[in-house]
């Protein structure tokens, strides 16, 4: 990715709109086991559940990124959100084969100011609203019995899913995701929020599958993605 100083805004929003469609494509997909599904009705189902996506991935990632942006510029750095093109080719990629690995670019922050905290405190942001997005989805999720909407509950549950997993993922202690930095600055508040998120997390998997035992595996291929992603930003293969 080639990062640039400062782009206008309307580029920015350009590219965060493209970021957040093609994420949502491939979560789309992913949820109907991938473009090659033998499911009926996949074209169908396609169209019924992209909307309700499109929703919970607006509010899981682009707020995540708008928040390390907002609060990044708070402390007097400059940054923007860009999209990667390599990154966009791999998220619709592995959405189309039936899983995801959302990479679709990120915020990029310029500063030769920052301290420790102030490095810990946007990091932690984006994590922050995810948690959030999850009592927003949680509270959709119960009211749902007054609303009697099986699609709402889905999204519902799905959002608090997609939310509480998107801040597990940043939150990894593993270069350059949110969590190595917020540790630097702080491991009582890393440990913590992180603690905050395997009972979030529990509770998600619980309300969609009734087990917590498939969270243990997507922990650890969650671990294996993010480790590969960290050797390609270090430029070691």
């Amino acid at each position: 990715m080639v990062y640039r100083y400062n782009i206008p805004v309307k580029e920015e929003i350009k590219e965060i709109v493209i970021a957040d469609l093609i994420l949502t494509i491939a979560f789309t997909l992913s949820l109907m086991g991938g473009l090659f599904s033998r499911s009926p009705n996949s074209l169908e189902r396609f169209i019924i559940y992209f909307p309700g996506i499109f929703v919970i991935v607006t509010l899981t990632f682009v707020l995540h990124e708008l928040m390390h942006r907002q609060v990044a510029k708070h402390f007097g750095a400059i940054a923007s959100f860009q999209y990667s093109v390599n990154g966009l080719i791999i998220t619709l990629a592995t959405g189309i084969f039936g899983f995801i690995f959302g990479i679709p670019g990120a915020t990029v922050i310029y500063t030769n100011n920052f301290t420790k905290r102030e490095e810990g405190i946007v990091s932690l942001a984006g994590p922050l609203m995810n948690f959030a997005v999850f009592i927003l989805f949680f509270v959709i999720f119960m009211l749902t019995p007054y609303i009697n909407n099986s699609y709402i509950t889905l999204i519902a549950a799905l959002g608090m899913f997609i939310s509480i997993l998107l801040a597990f993922f940043n939150m990894l202690p593993i270069m350059p995701l949110d969590g190595a930095k917020v540790l630097n600055w702080d491991r009582n508040i890393y440990i913590g929020s992180m603690a905050v998120i395997f009972i979030l997390m529990a509770v998600s998997y619980l309300i969609l599958t009734g087990s917590i035992i498939d969270m243990f595996m997507e922990v650890a291929i969650m671990i294996i993605l993010a480790s590969f992603f960290s050797l390609f930003y270090r430029r070691i293969i």
